[in-house]
């Protein structure tokens, strides 16, 4: 009767919450064929992942291809004309098996576009959406259409990095529930960069950093390139999400492992990213109960 009990509870946790890591997902130990799209603050991963894969010994795993515009929406990468658009060309063909993307602000409808189209032609592919820092560190949808404030990332608390961020987490964590809603199933993720990267500030400000004195050493100028702490932990974020499994333990990069205290900043970004994963209820790994 107890596990009649639990097994209805979890189906109707299951049809409240689609989209939500209420359901067990187990690590992916094959090579994934992985396609992406985006700009600046997300280009830099793909070659780490795949170095990321070969430390874990994981077989087979693929660059299915690139679509790099700087500062793009996905909309843009939709909108590049179909005979040269070879991302559009590889979901057709059932090439893909996860596609990561990296819009900037929602509404962004090529997200669903790609979605869609790969869904089509390839009913387990995974979509993967980069949450990211904000640019200049606001959350301001028309920032391309104004010249920014200036920017002064040191200056801020733990509490106002919070609050800058609530309302662009909640647009993007609502949009991939209403995009899973409309599939029926799970097929678009969250990789939590942005709130995995608020963590490592918070390291920062309370001195809990190695190598890091402050917070703009995180960053190469003001709308917020990452130096390589925040690409590696960025990458270790995918990696998590799309092998399901933690990125702790892998050696440490040159990039790394060259500045001070490297090796324990690179064991901080791994845990970091990991528990940033684990947390999320949109990334796809086994939670231990769903998140509100």
């Amino acid at each position: 009767m107890k596990t009649l009990k639990r097994t209805r509870i979890i189906t109707a946790l299951l049809l409240i919450g689609v989209g939500s890591s209420v359901f067990t997902a187990e690590p992916v130990d094959k090579g994934q064929r992985v396609f992406s799209a985006g700009h600046s603050f997300h280009m830099f991963m793909p070659k780490m992942l795949a170095e990321l894969a070969n430390a874990a010994n994981i077989s087979n795993h693929q660059q299915a291809g690139v679509s790099s515009i700087g500062g793009s929406y996905v909309y843009q990468h939709w909108n590049v004309a179909d005979e040269k658009n070879a991302l559009k060309t590889a979901l057709r063909a059932g090439q893909v098996d996860v596609l990561t993307l990296s819009p900037i602000y929602l509404p962004d409808d090529g997200i669903e576009n790609f979605a869609k189209l790969g869904f089509e032609h390839r009913p387990d592919i995974r979509v993967t959406i980069q949450e990211f820092w904000l640019p200049f560190d606001v959350f301001d949808v028309n920032y391309k259409k104004k010249k920014p404030e200036p920017v002064d990332r040191n200056s801020r608390t733990v509490a106002e990095l919070r609050s800058i961020n609530e309302s662009y987490f909640k647009s993007m964590d609502d949009h991939v529930r209403a995009l899973n809603q409309k599939f029926g199933k799970s097929v678009v993720f969250v990789v939590p960069v942005g709130q995995a990267s608020l963590s490592l500030r918070a390291k920062i400000i309370a001195g809990e950093a190695p190598g890091l004195k402050q917070q703009n050493d995180l960053f190469t100028d003001a709308i917020g390139h990452a130096t390589a702490p925040l690409q590696w932990l960025t990458a270790y974020c995918h990696f998590a999400v799309i092998y399901r499994r933690s990125p702790e333990g892998f050696p440490c990069p040159p990039a790394l492992s060259q500045q001070k205290d490297g090796e324990a900043l690179n064991r901080l970004l791994q845990k970091l990213a990991w528990d940033a994963v684990k947390a999320h209820p949109l990334s796809g790994v086994l939670t231990s109960a769903p998140r509100p």
